[in-house]
């Protein structure tokens, strides 16, 4: 039983003790004496105080055996750091979906038709590989941004790829929203913005009349030869796709673009995820005031959105 404990984070099932030998009246001799505690129908822990977060995890899982931690639960438990970070009350599992388990107050519990496929379980608790947890994630965030961010975070943190994911896309036979995923996972794989400047092409230049721009136009100042994204002759746009840098050397590199414009005796606006996806109106708006006192004589319009920022 001490091996039991020592591997599961002292938590233990009903069915791996009688496994060991133990008879029910002394597993109900256990619990009267406090060595075990109740947490789930048939699971326990050994000792009498709060369960940590890891033992609700492993918990869970025991308590729905087979099954495997799914979604923040799994994120969670592979990113050992981030246990303490959050007070998260629920645990999300996944079993076969052939399979009902009866609900438990602090369990979700999804069903998946791949499971075996899908879960690494030699892992301390069992959970969906990461590619499978990031995708759905990425698949269930509230908008692109927050899309885009998880799949950004999951490959800066070096514990998958691009490329990895993009694998799992391509083994499931339904995914919401799969080529725009497959067209961000390219972007973050090729370190090019094509997803963004396509974003800003079609959500802030053209549904609010601004200038057509030049588009990677070869341009050559001190740091070298650079290419912008989107030249609109009195003001240069650089589209930052990346959530975070590699390293402060290509930063610097990017703010010598910046002065290299400002040279020329024009300004530069950097614009992000947010900018483009999540506030196109009131990012064009903006773009517009700095044109038009540039020189820009031309006039923007509000696009079809009810709430436009050029609307008021």
């Amino acid at each position: 039983m001490r091996r039991i404990l020592a591997e599961q984070s002292g938590v233990i099932a009903r069915r791996q003790l009688l496994d060991l030998g133990f008879r029910p009246h002394e597993i109900r001799r256990l619990l009267r004496h406090r060595d075990l505690t109740r947490i789930f129908p048939g699971v326990y822990v050994a000792h009498t105080g709060a369960p940590t977060w890891m033992q609700r995890a492993w918990g869970a899982v025991l308590y729905a055996w087979p099954a495997a931690l799914s979604g923040t639960s799994a994120l969670r438990a592979a990113e050992r750091e981030r246990l303490d970070a959050t007070a998260e009350t629920v645990v999300e599992i996944a079993v076969d979906r052939r399979r009902r388990v009866a609900e438990q107050a602090g369990i979700r519990v999804t069903y998946r038709k791949r499971l075996d496929a899908m879960a690494s379980w030699n892992l301390a608790p069992p959970r969906l590989r990461y590619e499978e947890v990031v995708l759905d994630l990425a698949t269930e965030a509230a908008d692109d941004v927050d899309a885009v961010a998880v799949l950004t975070r999951a490959c800066a943190s070096r514990r998958t790829t691009a490329g990895r994911v993009l694998a799992t896309i391509r083994a499931r036979s339904r995914v919401a929203r799969r080529r725009w995923l497959e067209a961000v996972l390219a972007d973050i794989a090729a370190g090019t913005h094509s997803v963004l400047e396509h974003g800003y092409l079609h959500r802030v230049e053209r549904p609010h009349g601004l200038p057509r721009a030049r588009r990677q136009l070869r341009a050559v100042g001190a740091t070298g030869t650079a290419y912008r994204d989107a030249d609109l002759r009195v003001l240069v746009v650089e589209l930052d796709g990346r959530i975070y840098h590699e390293s402060g050397t290509q930063r610097d590199v990017d703010l010598d673009r910046d002065l290299d414009v400002l040279v020329e005796g024009r300004p530069t606006a950097r614009l992000g995820w947010g900018q483009v996806f999540r506030r196109p109106c009131r990012t064009a708006a903006r773009l517009a005031l700095i044109l038009q006192k540039h020189g820009w004589g031309g006039t923007p319009t509000a696009c079809a959105s009810p709430g436009c920022a050029l609307r008021a």
